[in-house]
């Protein structure tokens, strides 16, 4: 056996995937299950069962009944099982990332990467005693011998159903700042990468939270439907693809919860005559090809604007070109797989159609075969003469493909970014001033980035896009989370001598 094929089948992280509930691992009552395969290889790494409707109610009136207690729990001392989070996180990062690279297929780099912005929002969480003291406030004499003060109250039992892109990260987007500001939580990680929640979920059974506070189910869209109608539960967070964030916030609200639902994306980025083309390509191509496109904030298309095209394109087809495919857990890898066939051959069909309507192959992946892996490989693929009106341009491809594509000037090219129903991301490499302005004043999505390729915001900002890439509330990281896990008590007082 070769030395990649003898990493890449390396035992098993866990074989069985349980649910974490009042502080016991519990295997739940199930009907149906499925296995968790490895990308890279099509090994089964384990089986994970999907919670019954009753397995999730029971989950659900555990952590109602441990919230009352929990609430009265001083958030000083509700942040110091965060601060022991922080630790224990990041002494099984090594564990975890070996384990969020075998089910995802991520490169060993970008797992680490991945649990390192996890923890930060931990690290951000812990400032929860100052954060819940900010838009709190008091008016002594608001009238005469009255006094108004402001209160933050917690709200009851939250729950976060998370994709398989980021396994790790997304979770830790929301468990910290929930239960600092003295809710209880319930974690459904999607069920094709489960492992990486099972670790987390060790490092917290170690922090030895209060029993219930804390809480984890496995399952797929049953479990999902009943946690959104479930009477017990305050808010649902959620990211995913926009027609399954669509249903969550519809449902979750119809439900009278409070709901933050993060779909999917179609991202643009634009690279001027003014541009560093020389710094701009590695960037550009990390964004593209890395978690092989399977990221939101992928800027697939690249809009090249007048006479910097072809400098930039002859970099790009160079760098992408001589990116290393393999499995995740090979030090050497750049891109990794896709998470399964289904989504593979998805991908085969956006370039089929994209070729159809017009684009011409630069740099074809799409029959890469690795010479010792039997994964759901695609190789770096980039396509050009791309035009907004083709599929290709307008949906999220979540897969190692870069489109090119032409604008005059930058009026045109940010008609172009703005052309698609999404609204995530938009990068713009410059170094004018003017054009930057220009740009982030102009351009129609939640995040843009000057002269960066993923503008993921640090924990202590907030998260969110527009149009049809966000449902609901703004997505809750740092003192804006805050809004989201609590409520404001206004309490009115008059004094009578």
């Amino acid at each position: 056996m070769s030395e990649q094929r003898e990493r890449a089948v390396s035992p098993a992280v866990r074989d069985h995937v349980d649910n974490y509930v009042g502080g016991e691992w519990t295997t739940p009552a199930s009907e149906t299950s499925q296995p968790v395969v490895d990308p890279a290889t099509g090994d089964e790494l384990a089986t994970v069962e999907h919670s019954t409707v009753e397995t999730v109610d029971d989950a659900v009136q555990t952590a109602n009944e441990a919230f009352e207690e929990w609430r009265q729990t001083p958030v000083v001392e509700r942040v110091q099982y965060l601060f022991d989070l922080k630790t224990e996180l990041e002494n099984r990062i090594d564990e975890i990332a070996t384990a969020l690279s075998r089910e995802h297929g991520k490169t060993i780099a970008e797992a680490r990467g991945e649990i390192e912005r996890g923890i930060e929002n931990v690290e951000v969480a812990c400032g929860m005693p100052n954060m819940m003291r900010e838009g709190s406030g008091n008016v002594e004499d608001v009238a005469s011998g009255m006094d108004e003060h402001a209160v933050r109250q917690p709200l009851g039992v939250f729950t976060a159903i998370t994709p398989f892109n980021f396994p790790a990260m997304i979770p830790l987007w929301f468990l910290p700042y929930a239960v600092a500001s003295g809710n209880t939580f319930i974690l459904k990680p999607s069920e094709k990468v489960p492992l990486s929640s099972q670790l987390i979920f060790e490092a917290v059974d170690a922090v030895d939270f209060p029993d219930g506070v804390v809480n984890l189910v496995n399952g797929g869209a049953e479990t999902v439907n009943t946690l959104l109608e479930h009477d017990d539960i305050a808010g649902v967070s959620f990211v995913g693809s926009s027609p399954v964030a669509k249903h969550v916030y519809e449902t979750a609200a119809q439900h009278g919860k409070r709901v933050q639902a993060q779909g999917g994306a179609k991202n643009y980025a634009v690279v001027t005559e003014n541009a560093a083309v020389d710094e701009a390509v590695p960037n550009i191509i990390g964004s593209v090809y890395g978690n092989a496109g399977q990221r939101c904030l992928a800027n697939d298309v690249v809009v090249g604007v007048g006479d910097v095209y072809d400098n930039l394109r002859e970099q790009l087809i160079d760098a992408a070109e001589n990116l290393t495919v393999g499995a995740g857990v090979d030090e050497e890898t750049e891109v990794g797989p896709l998470i399964t066939d289904d989504s593979r051959e998805r991908v085969l069909d956006l370039i089929e159609n994209a070729l159809e309507e017009g684009a011409e192959l630069v740099l074809d992946g799409r029959d890469f075969e690795h010479p010792e892996l039997d994964g759901n490989f695609l190789g770096p693929t980039l396509l050009e003469g791309v035009t907004t009106d083709m599929e290709i341009a307008q949906e999220e491809i979540f897969g190692p493909v870069l489109c090119l594509a032409e604008a005059e000037d930058l009026d045109e090219a940010i008609e172009m970014v703005n052309s698609t129903k999404y609204g995530n991301a938009s990068s713009i490499y410059t170094e004018s001033g003017s054009e930057a302005r220009q740009y982030k004043y102009e351009v129609d999505a939640g995040n843009i980035g000057i002269n960066v390729g993923v503008c993921a915001p640090m924990g202590f900002f907030h998260f969110g896009g527009r149009k049809a890439s966000f449902f609901g509330d703004l997505h809750a990281q740092g003192e804006d989370a805050v809004n989201f896990y609590t409520e404001k008590t206004i309490q009115i007082e008059r004094w009578y001598s």
